[in-house]
């Protein structure tokens, strides 16, 4: 099944490989840059998976949300704990 993700990023550290995050977002399937780290993705993978693809190009402090609008799913690093918890709490409420 064809998954719709969009992915957002914040690369935290100065110098950061960019062009690393870029390649492996769009090596995941069809895409396109929505803003400068807003990105689609049509893929197979899961927003787990996905995020967990990505995260290998990144650094521990940078963050990640990769949010799946075929099935509601979210996946995410280094987002403060309060807006994690807002967000488990509001989405299916």
């Amino acid at each position: 099944m064809a998954n719709n993700l969009f992915i957002s990023y914040d690369l935290n550290s100065p110098h950061q490989d960019y062009n690393a995050v870029f390649e492996a977002i769009k090596s995941l399937g069809p895409w396109a840059c929505l803003q400068k780290s807003l990105w689609y993705v049509k893929t197979d993978k899961t927003s787990e998976e996905a995020a967990r693809f990505i995260r290998a190009k990144q650094d521990s402090n940078d963050s990640l949300v990769v949010i799946n609008a075929a099935n509601n799913e979210a996946y995410w690093y280094n987002i403060p704990e309060d807006v994690a918890k807002h967000i488990q709490s509001q989405w299916f409420g």
